[in-house]
């Protein structure tokens, strides 16, 4: 019927995006939704208003996208793989995306709210810990602003993987209750619930057809529950969907048990199946916590089989053309599993030729590498994966077989080779190799920068290249500027849109190069520093606030933020940071600009050394801040629980960016991108994206150190011995010895032993080879910071030829060398 005067549809009432339309979009929410008034609303209340007032003009392009999928018979989508989604706060995001900001804000005023405090409340979703999470998430992002058809399936965990709070230096790990206050954004599809078996046997049987086929008898079954976050594009238009599972019993109440007075039995199964989706990542140390992994990695990816599957059927079209229907995209080896699980879908569920189904899950999946240590790759041993998977261990053994026979025809009498190129590890216990069986059932096999792919050709999978090498490719990381810019850098963003205009926010690669005219300019450069100043000022609040430390907003803000692994060398920066400090002990008259090193990020919760870094680095802190002699020139904190939000205040505060892990152990790296194009100078070694971030800024607006790639091999093959890099640099020498003497540890000479005793006799990382270089380019960061026009000049420059870094970038390079997709916007 035709709206009356004055009148608005219902459609309009949720879909206004004026400041008054919003008002009351808000309102409303907090009334029907929340329950409250304005007067009795506390600051979450408020939070959970406007974030279904956000959600409810996603939905507009939701549908839409839902329709167009309905629709078009010939669109192929991207069903993309992770077991671990790092996408942050979202109501910032998807404000930014809908371009509603400033309506929004005047609507709040008027309700005595104020958006920022709002925005920043925000508490964090748990759903995944470092890069490879935060990869997955820029790239949901990308996809939804370049029109990019996508699912990203993964597991709705209850909690994230710990909340880490610091006690007397020590990391203290908590639950990550995310959930306990609810969220907004995600819409529960009870109806498209799948069921999920574990364990059991597997039986043979004649079909119909006289055929011979084979049946799972799962012990255990589960519910996997989708709960489904829009994913909205920059400009609104265009949205797709991340599918997350949670785990639910299938039975999920025995009343019989409850009767009869047995309430613990009554639930039992309940508890059972909800612990698959528990929390990221349980420690996989013992038995149990390795059969709960791999049963979390079949768990999402088995319900995100049968999900696509259906749709297939949905759309009326025959299964053999499912790979003309979704791309696969497998992000590291925990989705591995996807391989033999199509397999048995096809031919155990839907009685389809093995060769039939051979060639169609080969065509659906590609498998993204985020490794160089072996030790990271996957691998289960036989043992366990049968017990819990039966009729998946017989696929593999198959596919095994039919596999080998290819390889032995192609190189008779080689079976170094044919061992070597197993999906199972014959080696004392057998065990099978999940990188491997992803290898081999895609048809694309991509590392994430040009080295690590590289690298991955050439060592960690050299046989595999040489046996099929077309199916190698590179497509180096990138990160959202939606998020790590125009989000977390408000004032520097409005200084770019102010000089080449705001079409830099989703083409950056076309338009940010245009920034680089701008980098002599005096006016430009001064207005550069000021931002970057009041950047550190907020960074500085934060610090003062939550840890007691107070950061000079003056002084070089040098930041190393990352997961805390041995390779990453957050130990090589502290003996930096001890030789700094020994410096200034020995001539406290001599000249050194104000430095202020901060660190950031987790340690795995069983990871003796990185646990102990950590205490090193607190300890470090407390006696360097604590020491007169050094007040106002050397400074170090440690910020804890380091995680997207925090990001957003740390990348755009920091002048040096810390990326130092030892050449050709991290596959890329995406911190070094948010740093960089928040304008930060990186001090690194040529490893991961480094290598082409150094090509792309120029050599001299990049601080390098350390050995190559090559070199680290050559040295190690020559018998690398740390103790005689410590006999001749003193300096060294000094920082080793105070660590040794207790001087950070009140005289416990034990505390610190295992650290300093792993430098000495092992040191897999080569620290203390790369420690004389280090030292040396640390001089040439501080000689470039008293140079102010120069390093303005840096990190200008920095932001202007970083273009190719984008997220946009690496989705186009998807599409077009892997999923043979034609993004509709861009």
């Amino acid at each position: 019927m035709p709206k009356g005067p004055g009148k608005k549809s219902c459609l309009d009432v949720r879909t206004d995006c004026t400041a008054p339309g919003l008002r009351q979009a808000v309102l409303d929410n907090l009334y029907y939704v929340s329950g409250n008034t304005p007067v009795t609303a506390s600051p979450d209340d408020w939070y959970s208003a406007v974030a279904y007032s956000v959600r409810d003009r996603m939905l507009k392009a939701w549908n839409a996208g839902i329709e167009r999928i309905t629709e078009a018979l010939d669109l192929r989508a991207v069903a993309y793989l992770s077991a671990e989604f790092l996408i942050g706060p979202q109501l910032g995001s998807n404000i930014l995306a809908l371009g509603v900001a400033a309506p929004l804000r005047e609507a709040l005023a008027m309700l005595g709210q104020d958006l920022d405090a709002i925005v920043f409340g925000e508490h964090e979703p748990g759903l995944g810990n470092g890069g490879l999470g935060r990869l997955a998430a820029c790239y949901m992002d990308s996809m939804a602003t370049l029109g990019v058809p996508a699912i990203g399936y993964g597991i709705h965990y209850e909690f994230g993987m710990f909340t880490q709070t610091i006690r007397d230096g020590w990391q203290m790990e908590m639950a990550d209750k995310w959930l306990r206050k609810g969220f907004p954004w995600e819409i529960v599809q009870h109806e498209f619930a799948e069921e999920v078996g574990l364990g059991g046997s597997t039986e043979t049987f004649l079909d119909a057809g006289g055929r011979l086929r084979v049946r799972w008898n799962p012990e255990k079954r589960i519910l996997a529950v989708p709960h489904d976050i829009p994913v909205i594009g920059y400009g609104g238009t265009f949205c797709n969907v991340l599918r997350l599972w949670s785990a639910e019993a299938v039975d999920a109440f025995d009343f019989g048990s409850f009767t009869s007075g047995d309430y613990g039995k009554a639930v039992e199964e309940k508890i059972l199946s909800e612990t698959i989706s528990k929390v990221l990542y349980p420690n996989d140390e013992p038995y149990q916590g390795k059969v709960l992994r791999l049963g979390q990695q079949y768990f999402f990816v088995s319900a995100s089989l049968k999900d696509m599957l259906r749709v297939q059927q949905m759309l009326g079209k025959p299964l053999d053309t499912f790979h003309t229907t979704f791309a696969i995209q497998l992000n590291d080896t925990h989705p591995a599993v996807a391989v033999a699980e199509l397999m048995r879908l096809l031919v155990d569920g839907h009685g389809m030729e093995w060769e039939r189904a051979w060639a169609v899950t080969t065509k659906c999946f590609s498998y993204t590498n985020h490794t160089l240590l072996p030790e990271a790759l996957e691998r289960w041993p036989v043992e366990l994966f049968g017990g819990l998977l039966p009729r998946h261990l017989e696929i593999i053994y198959e596919i095994n077989r039919r596999f080998l026979e290819e390889v032995r025809a192609a190189y008779p009498g080689d079976e170094g080779l044919a061992a070597r190129l197993s999906l199972i590890d014959e080696a004392s216990p057998r065990s099978v190799r999940m990188a491997h069986l992803a290898v081999v059932g895609s048809h694309a096999v991509n590392g994430v920068a040009a080295l690590h792919t590289e690298l991955l050709k050439t060592h960690v999978m050299q046989d595999f290249a040489a046996l099929t090498p077309q199916k190698f490719c590179n497509v180096t990381n990138g990160v959202t500027p939606r998020r790590f810019l125009a989000l977390c850098n408000p004032r520097l963003a409005a200084c770019i849109t102010s000089r080449i205009g705001p079409a830099w926010i989703n083409r950056f690669e076309e338009e940010i190069g245009r920034l680089e005219a701008f980098a002599d300019d005096p006016g430009f450069q001064a207005q550069w520093r000021g931002i970057k100043r009041e950047n550190k000022a907020v960074l500085a609040g934060l610090a003062l606030e939550r840890l007691g430390v107070a950061l000079n907003p003056d002084a070089i803000f040098d930041v190393q933020v990352k997961r805390f692994h041995e390779y990453k060398r957050q130990h090589l920066n502290i003996l930096r940071v001890i030789a700094l400090y020994g410096a200034i002990k020995r001539d406290p008259g001599a000249e050194f600009s104000p430095l202020a090193v901060l660190f950031g990020g987790k340690a795995a919760p069983g990871y003796f050394m990185a646990k102990r870094i950590i205490k090193l680095i607190h300890n470090v802190a407390q006696v360097i801040n604590g020491d007169p002699d050094v007040a106002g020139r050397l400074t170090v904190a440690y910020i804890p629980n380091f995680n997207v939000r925090v990001g957003q205040v740390v990348y755009p505060a920091a002048d040096i960016s810390q990326q130092i892990s030892l050449a050709g152990k991290e596959a890329s790296g995406t911190g070094n991108m948010k740093f960089g194009i928040n304008g930060a100078v990186t001090m690194g070694t040529l490893d991961g994206a480094n290598v082409e971030m150094r090509q792309c800024v120029g050599e001299e607006n990049f601080f390098l150190f350390g050995l190559t790639a090559p070199e680290v091999i050559e040295v190690k093959r020559n018998g690398y011995d740390p103790r005689a890099y410590a006999a001749t640099d003193p300096v060294l020498a000094e920082a080793l010895d105070m660590i040794a003497s207790g001087a950070f540890s009140s005289g416990d000479r034990d505390i610190f032993r295992p650290i300093v005793d792993n430098l000495l006799y092992q040191d897999d990382y080569m620290v203390l080879a790369d420690f004389a270089s280090y030292m040396h380019c640390q001089a040439s960061v501080m000689e470039a910071c008293r140079d102010t026009a120069r390093f303005t000049r840096m990190s200008i420059l920095n932001v202007a030829r970083l273009g190719k870094f984008s997220s946009d970038r690496s989705i186009r390079d998807y599409c077009r060398d892997i999923w043979n997709i034609t993004p509709e916007l861009g």
